[in-house]
């Protein structure tokens, strides 16, 4: 039986005898435990009246989950990246380059492909995984699901922050210019939102476990 095992074996007796919550963290922390592994073992049974403790689901990983949260996270990422290009190439074209010409139709034409088929497969995936964690609640402690929210998070994190340095840098360097500008705002909002989007996902499913 491994440390973890031990832990959670004892704090199940202790529940299971009826010692308050804060007496067991008590002794355990004074027993040389840390404060994170007191609370999760803790945190593994459920704070609710009954005979005996009741343990909370566990986060676990399904080839299924992890299959589709990872189309969901390349559609996800296809479909940022175009919507982008696409508006680049609006913008583009209302502040063009002396030197560079292209119709709107050409520069529109690879993203406009690539949304058509990205989008779709990324609301019918996000469909999927949503229904299947309304019929199933214990899905939303998947481990295929939280990895690639925090991915998501990162990346887009990742984005707005590369995407400001980059603002500064240019005004540092007096090159500034409308057509920068509009370019940056377009990709700090795709990553803000998304951020702001999948965020509030795990806010609201933290609540949802907590209650």
């Amino acid at each position: 039986m491994t440390r973890s095992e031990d832990l959670t074996t004892f704090v199940n007796e202790a529940l299971t005898r009826g010692v308050p919550r804060t007496e067991i963290e008590g002794v355990l922390l004074k027993s040389g435990w840390s404060k994170t592994q007191v609370s999760d073992a803790l945190a593994a049974f459920a704070e609710v009246t009954f005979a005996i403790p009741v343990p909370k689901p566990r986060p676990y990983t399904d080839a299924r989950e992890a299959f589709l949260y990872g189309l969901l996270f390349v559609a996800l990422a296809f479909s940022a990246y175009n919507l982008g290009m696409l508006v680049f190439s609006f913008i583009e074209q209302a502040f063009p380059l002396a030197d560079s010409v292209t119709s709107l139709r050409e520069s529109t034409r690879g993203p406009t492909s690539v949304l058509v088929v990205a989008l779709p497969v990324f609301f019918y995936v996000s469909r999927l995984v949503n229904r299947d964690a309304r019929l199933d609640p214990s899905k939303r402690v998947s481990k295929s699901r939280s990895q690639m929210t925090y991915i998501t998070l990162f990346v887009c994190a990742s984005v707005v922050i590369g995407i400001l340095a980059g603002l500064v840098y240019s005004f540092l360097g007096g090159e500034l210019t409308i057509r920068f500008i509009l370019k940056s705002l377009t990709a700090a909002g795709i990553a803000a939102g998304l951020f702001g989007y999948y965020l509030r996902g795990m806010r609201v499913e933290g609540t949802d476990a907590a209650a």
